[in-house]
Order: structure tokens, then C-alpha cells, then sequence
């Protein structure tokens, strides 16, 4: 396959925007600058959003479909791609088409994990060929969860999120409640109640078992439908909060075991079946494909 001919069919792909989840989530101290100073450990699950990127004759920055409630200019994909027009004065535009399958506002990272997706496909697709480290300076400024998705593989997280250390997690079968309910990211980091001094824990104290995520009981203090999935979900197996929410999640080692709680929870609550994995399937979708030269 020739250059060209690679470059024409990648902006014809539908590409993937994986949705992570927090396996731990500890708060060891605070910045002078009121970030909070965290240990994290993400890992990527097969639910995706698909983005399309629609070549254009013109300068513009668009949305093929806007989302409900989102102004446009407000969009990570917008975003993301503005701020690499702007990093490196490219004149040309695209359209993005964005198949919107994640729940917003979840804490399943469905729009930082959009904005990463659109730095790295454009990023060849224009030509720019900034290296990685750019890219993770400039994910961060759209988000702190947006460096996890460019690193492209589950990771230890420090900082504020952006210090990422590669860790293998067994990829077992997830299933994910979305309740009702948008939890406030900003709210649950200015709550007097949360917990802030954390002790600091290694690699190997998470393996053995540590994963405590200090934004729970902030959580189901404030929102009774995530205090009440958690309820539900623990029926089947440890229930537990990704990020700050409102998503809640339980792994499984069995498939069966994952459809059944799967088909029990389905009545009352939105429910999703995954599977865990560590590398992105972006990546995997780079490394294997014949898309990009």
C-alpha cells in the first residue's frame, strides 16, 4: 500500500475511543494550586466511542452532529483538534464525526478518551508528526485524565494524573452500572469530608489488594442512585466507583457469571457489558493496521 493510498483510507476509518475505569483511587496531598495530588490505577475496557475524521477543503474545525446539551466550541474533539492547529499552525480543517456510545459525565473518561483519539489520529493524518511527550503536554491541558488514553496502555498514575508507570492487570469481564445521575467532578474535590492525606501505597500494595478509592463515601453521601447501585451491584461480586463517578463496576472472572448479573441488573439500571483490557485498542488498531504510513 502506497503512502497516499494509506493516508486516504485512514481518513475513511471509524476510530476507537475507549472507556477506562479507576481499579484504586487514593488522594495523598493537595497543590498549592488546589490540584489534588493522586495515586490511580486506570485500565481501558472494550466499550469505545468510534470517531470518523472528515477531510475538508477549508480552515474550519467542525462537528459532523453535535452532542445534546454540548456546545460545540465546548467539544474535546474540538477542542483537541484547535489546540494542534494552533501548536503548529496547520492551515487545513475536518469535520469529526463523533458515535457517541459511552455515558457522559460516568466517569468512564469518554470525552477525555475522544480528545486523545483525536490528538493522535490528526496528529499523522495532518502530517504534524509532534512526538509523544507534546502530545501528553497537550492532553493535559485539555484534561487530566486525557494522558492515561495517549499512553495507551493500563498504567499506575501519579501526580495529578499525568506521571503513568506501565502495570499488567488480568483483563477480567466487567459489568457497569450508570445510574441516573451526573456526579459533579468539582463538587466531590471541594467537599470538606473527603479524604486528602491518603498514605502513599506501591505497585505491590495495589496488587495485593489494595484499591481503595478515596472519592466513595463523598459520593454516596451525595447521590443516593449511586449509593443504591452499589447495593445492587454488590450482589454479584465487589461493587466499586470509577473516578468520582457516577459509574459504578464489578470484575468477574467468568463470562457467564458477568451476562447473568448483566441480565438480573437490566430491569432497573443501565448496565453495560465489558471486557478489561490493557492496551488500548486505538493502539492496537495502529500497531496492526496498514492506515497509517
Amino acid at each position: 500500500m502506497t503512502q497516499k493510498q494509506s493516508n486516504q483510507s485512514a481518513w475513511a476509518e471509524r476510530w476507537p475511543a475507549p472507556a477506562k475505569i479507576n481499579l484504586m483511587l487514593r488522594i495523598i496531598g493537595q497543590r498549592d494550586d488546589g490540584y489534588h495530588l493522586l495515586q490511580t490505577v486506570f485500565q481501558f475496557v472494550d466499550l469505545c466511542d468510534w470517531i470518523t475524521f472528515h477531510s475538508v477543503d477549508n480552515e474550519r474545525v467542525s462537528l459532523y452532529k453535535a452532542i445534546p446539551g454540548v456546545p460545540e466550541e465546548d467539544d474535546l474533539t474540538i477542542r483537541a483538534a484547535n489546540l494542534l492547529k494552533a501548536e503548529t499552525g496547520h492551515a487545513r480543517g475536518v469535520c469529526i464525526q463523533v458515535e457517541k456510545n459511552l455515558p457522559m459525565g460516568g466517569g468512564l473518561g469518554g470525552g477525555s478518551s475522544d480528545a486523545a483519539t483525536t490528538l493522535i489520529v490528526l496528529n499523522e493524518l495532518w502530517g504534524l508528526r509532534l512526538p509523544a511527550d507534546k502530545l501528553m503536554k497537550l492532553g493535559l491541558s485539555l484534561g487530566a485524565d486525557v494522558p492515561a488514553f495517549l499512553y495507551g496502555y493500563s498504567s499506575w498514575a501519579e501526580g495529578v494524573g499525568e506521571r503513568l508507570e506501565k502495570i499488567n492487570i488480568p483483563e477480567q469481564w466487567v459489568v457497569i452500572i450508570k445510574p441516573d445521575c451526573h456526579v459533579n467532578t468539582k463538587e466531590i474535590f471541594l467537599a470538606k469530608d473527603l479524604t486528602r492525606n491518603s498514605k502513599s501505597i506501591t505497585i505491590n500494595d495495589f496488587i495485593a489488594g489494595q484499591h481503595q478509592n478515596d472519592c466513595l463515601d463523598a459520593v454516596r453521601k451525595r447521590y443516593q442512585s449511586v449509593k443504591d447501585a452499589l447495593v445492587d451491584l454488590s450482589r454479584y461480586s465487589e461493587a466499586r466507583l470509577t473516578g468520582t463517578g457516577a459509574c459504578v463496576f464489578a470484575l468477574f472472572d467468568s463470562e457467564i457469571a458477568a451476562i447473568s448479573a448483566c441480565d438480573s441488573l437490566r430491569d432497573k439500571w443501565q448496565v453495560y457489558l465489558a471486557k478489561g483490557i490493557n492496551e488500548s485498542p486505538l493502539f492496537s488498531k495502529l500497531k496492526f493496521g496498514k492506515y497509517i504510513s
